[in-house]
């Protein structure tokens, strides 16, 4: 089936609907309903400023606080003390785990676990220290490991008494923590929680209501189609490769804008760009700080096409190559991208101090700093 004819519209109309299609104007009411828009939340754990997953939820759930994405995730707040009450899985809604084109960890709605159970199998078999097929010895811990999480409940690999080193392809570290790692990228344990930073895992049953584990194994061809859909889901405007065009030919609609190149929005979307389109549409004027992989971000082709915006996430850089900054924050006013600021939180002061900044004339980042301050409980 193909898909209909290119709409065209100006750079601006797409910056107006990339705003209101990625909840930036009219943000969700929870976290689930965040989820279930974007498909996922990426989770990072460094924490310069405030985490990734953060900066990306409190610009686009209503009222959101520190931790609120965990404790959807996991049925309660990290570092919560052992022993104390969680959601049971009848009542989850979603999970955590790996995205299934990237090495990175994000927030799923529940939905998601069909469709990632044949990346876990395939995992499970290939080869390499990473999330890989484990060896004889690794086979013989993870049958004690597991047996210990049933017996015992959610547990991190320092509470297995288990003193061998093992090396997971990037370091060297306890061979419980290495062997858990590879169970929870073949799925047969998820995160439950974090315990001053440490992944405390749990089986799959205990964290995942039933009829979503016993869901039927998706067809190769569905899982393709979700993970294409996905993408579209998390950025709502963006380029598709031929085959993922082709996947989705009937969920899709082709747009042109101005002179650049053609992306892709989904067709239910449609209703959104329409609104863009309204000259009286009032964005948001107040200046905010986006995440570095923020879903309006993260496409770096288009962030330059529709922005006029060249940005480098620029913590893996060099310091003597570095541009921006380790941890540069892009501020948002309107429908531009006007600049960044650099920031670190000062934890033992107690304040959020400015490294650095860089910002169109006419616009100030003091209140956007001063609103991520309050966030972090911080002056």
């Amino acid at each position: 089936m193909p898909s209909p004819a290119p709409l065209k519209i100006d750079a601006q109309t797409a910056r107006r609907f990339a705003l209101l299609a990625t909840g930036l104007v009219h943000p969700f009411p929870d976290v689930g309903a965040a989820l279930d828009h974007h498909g996922f939340i990426q989770i990072d754990p460094i924490n310069v400023c405030g985490r990734m997953h953060e900066h990306i939820a409190r610009n686009r759930v209503r009222e959101y606080q520190q931790g609120d994405l965990h404790r959807h995730l996991h049925g309660i707040a990290d570092d919560t003390p052992s022993g104390t009450p969680v959601k049971p899985a009848t009542d989850r809604s979603a999970f955590e785990h790996f995205h299934p084109q990237r090495i990175v960890l994000a927030g799923f709605p529940a939905e998601a676990w069909p469709f990632l159970r044949p990346i876990m199998a395939r995992r499970s078999k290939s080869p390499g220290n990473w999330g890989g097929q484990l060896t004889a010895d690794e086979r013989r811990l993870a049958n004690r490991v597991l047996r210990e999480v049933k017996e015992r409940g959610a547990l991190s690999s320092e509470d297995i008494d288990h003193q061998a080193r093992a090396h997971n392809g990037w370091n060297t570290s306890r061979a419980s923590k290495v062997v858990m790692d590879k169970l929870f990228a073949h799925g047969r344990l998820l995160i439950a929680r974090r315990l001053n930073g440490r992944r405390v895992y749990d089986l799959p049953e205990r964290i995942l209501p039933e009829p979503v584990l016993r869901a039927p194994r998706p067809t190769d061809q569905a899982t393709a189609r979700w993970q294409a859909k996905l993408k579209l889901r998390q950025h709502r405007l963006t380029a598709l490769k031929r085959d993922e065009q082709t996947l989705l030919a009937d969920e899709i609609q082709p747009v042109k804008v101005a002179d650049g190149p053609t992306v892709f929005c989904l067709q239910q979307d449609l209703p959104v760009l329409e609104q863009a389109q309204q000259i009286e549409l009032q964005l948001p004027s107040a200046p905010r700080l986006l995440a570095p992989l923020d879903p309006l971000i993260l496409d770096r082709t288009l962030l330059r096409e529709l922005w006029d915006f060249d940005y480098t996430w620029e913590v893996y850089t060099p310091a003597a190559k570095r541009r921006r900054g380790y941890y540069a924050l892009p501020i948002l006013a309107a429908d531009q991208i006007v600049g960044h600021v650099d920031l670190k939180a000062d934890r033992l002061a107690g304040k959020l101090r400015v490294v650095s900044r860089r910002v169109a004339r006419g616009h100030q980042t003091r209140p956007a700093v001063t609103q991520l301050a309050h966030f972090l409980d911080l002056e």
